[in-house]
C-alpha cells in the first residue's frame, strides 16, 4: 500500500514539473488517500496482533 502511494507522489512530482496541474493533483490526492488506507490498516492490524491458535 505505501508503495502505491510513494509511485503516486513520484508520479505527481514529476507531473508538477513538467506543469500538468490537474494530473499532479490527482496523483496527490491519490497518493494521500493510499497512505491513510495503509496507515489505517496497518494500525488495526498491530492492536489486533497474532492470536495463538485455540485447540
Amino acid at each position: 500500500m505505501f508503495g502505491w502511494a510513494v509511485t503516486f507522489l513520484v508520479i505527481a512530482i514529476i507531473a508538477g514539473v513538467f506543469g500538468f496541474a490537474g494530473i499532479a493533483g490527482t496523483a496527490t490526492l491519490i497518493a494521500k488517500v493510499l497512505f491513510v488506507v495503509g496507515l489505517v490498516a496497518f494500525l488495526g492490524l498491530l492492536v489486533v496482533g497474532r492470536r495463538p491458535p485455540t485447540a
